[in-house]
C-alpha cells in the first residue's frame, strides 16, 4: 500500500534507498525514479513528479537521506567522547559504509556533479553534508571559524569521495589510509594556526626575553 507523505521531500527521502539501487542500472534517471517508486509501493507517476528537478534533485534526496542516517546511527552524545579527529573520521565512514552497496549509481552522481552547469548545487550540496558532520560532531563556532572548518570538510570529504569511488583494495584500504593522511594533515594544520593567533601574552616573544635578562624582577 503507498505511504501519504507530508511533503513532496518526504516522498524524495523515503525513496532515496531505493533511487540509489536504481540509479546503479538506470543512471539519475526518470526510469530510477519509476523503478524505485514501485519497489516502494508508490505510484510511479507521483515519484517521477516529485523528482521533476532532474537527476541533481534525485542525488540531493540521496544524500539528504545519508545525512538523516548518520544522524540517527553517530548522535551528538555518542560522538562526544570520542577525540574531534575520530568524530570525523567515524562521521565519514559512515558516509562512505552507505554508499559502498551503490558504487556505480555514486560514480554517475559525481559525473553529474561535476557538470559546470551543477557546479552551484554541488557546492551547496557538500556544504549541506559538511554542515551536518560538524553540527554532530559538537562544533558551536559562529566566527568565521564556523565557515572555515566546513570548507576544509567539505575538501576533504570530496576528495575522499572521489578516491572512494575508483578504490578496488580489500575493505578500501586506500581509501581509509587516504582519508587518515589528510585528517591528520589539517590537524596539524590547526594545531598550527591556534598556536599562531594565541593571544600574544601566551606566546613567546624574544624581546620580553630579553628585556627580562636585562631588567630582572626583584
Amino acid at each position: 500500500m503507498a505511504e501519504d507523505f507530508a511533503s513532496l521531500d518526504a516522498m524524495r527521502r523515503a525513496l532515496a534507498p531505493a533511487l540509489a539501487e536504481a540509479a546503479v542500472w538506470d543512471g539519475w534517471t526518470e526510469a530510477a525514479a519509476r523503478s524505485a517508486a514501485e519497489a516502494k509501493g508508490i505510484d510511479p507517476d507521483a515519484a517521477a513528479f516529485a523528482f521533476k528537478g532532474g537527476a541533481m534533485t534525485m542525488i540531493a534526496a540521496w544524500v539528504h537521506a545519508i545525512d538523516d542516517a548518520m544522524a540517527a546511527a553517530l548522535p551528538s552524545e555518542q560522538l562526544a567522547a570520542m577525540k574531534i579527529r575520530e568524530r570525523i573520521r567515524a562521521l565519514i565512514q559512515f558516509r562512505l559504509d552507505a554508499a559502498t552497496p551503490h558504487k556505480e549509481a555514486l560514480r554517475r552522481a559525481l559525473a553529474i556533479m561535476a557538470m559546470p552547469q551543477n557546479a552551484a548545487k554541488a557546492l551547496k550540496l557538500g556544504w549541506s553534508s559538511a554542515d551536518a558532520m560538524w553540527r554532530l560532531a559538537g562544533d558551536t563556532a559562529t566566527d568565521y571559524n564556523h565557515y572555515t572548518k566546513r570548507l576544509t570538510l567539505g575538501s576533504i570529504y570530496a576528495a575522499t569521495l572521489a578516491v572512494f569511488a575508483e578504490d578496488q583494495s580489500e575493505g578500501h584500504a586506500d581509501t581509509r589510509a587516504f582519508l587518515d593522511r589528510r585528517i591528520d594533515g589539517v590537524m596539524r594544520f590547526e594545531k598550527a594556526k591556534a598556536q599562531l593567533l594565541r593571544p600574544r601574552d601566551e606566546t613567546f616573544s624574544v624581546t620580553r626575553l630579553l628585556g627580562r635578562l636585562r631588567y630582572p624582577s626583584r
